[in-house]
């Protein structure tokens, strides 16, 4: 008996680490397909979708101050969250002026969140290929029951908005991790 309890035990967390483990592979597989259809956008000025069946597309290039590559994708919907980080459509675009949202999954496209300091520097491609540079200013943990997200239209800012804590052992809490950054100057 004491076997077959093992044996299950051992399938199951087998079972459990395979689930994981496809979670981060399709996440990883989605970041190339989502890089080469923003290339292509880049090259014809259209929008680009990764595969056929997707129902969204990259709209921007985040780089991290250790230069690795975020796409970011033109829906904070779940679906979308799965592939990539999102863009809010509240009309603002990377170098405009207004709040420019971004959100993401803390376990995997925005784990370096978690790590960024005041002063570091994000760099922004927009669809056009203009680069923006934006310069963190803080962050901070929000009870999103009691504090609602309030976007601004004057001075251009970017968000990164992230589920906290980090490395829960449980997701959709109410907290959140959101740094700001101010922008700088075009990058290039």
């Amino acid at each position: 008996m004491r076997k077959l309890i093992a044996a299950v035990l051992l399938l199951g967390a087998i079972a459990a680490a395979a689930q994981g483990g496809w979670l981060q592979a399709k996440a990883w597989l989605a970041q190339m397909l989502i890089a080469d259809a923003w290339a292509e956008q880049l090259q014809a000025g259209t929008p680009s979708k990764p595969w056929p069946w997707a129902d969204t597309w990259p709209v921007a290039k985040l780089t991290t101050p250790g230069g690795e590559a975020r796409y970011v994708l033109d829906s904070v919907s779940g679906q979308a969250l799965a592939f990539g980080p999102g863009q809010l459509d509240n009309g603002v675009m990377p170098g405009g002026t207004g709040t420019l949202l971004l959100a993401g999954h803390q376990d995997s496209h925005f784990a370096f969140v978690e790590h960024l300091q005041t002063g570091q520097v994000l760099t922004l491609q927009a669809a056009d290929g203009q680069e923006y540079r934006y310069r963190v200013a803080s962050q901070r943990i929000v009870d999103s029951r009691n504090e609602p997200m309030i976007l601004q239209y004057e001075r251009a800012e970017l968000r990164l908005v992230t589920c906290y804590p980090f490395r829960a052992l449980t997701s959709g809490g109410p907290l959140r991790y959101v740094v700001t950054a101010w922008l700088e100057a075009p990058a290039s």
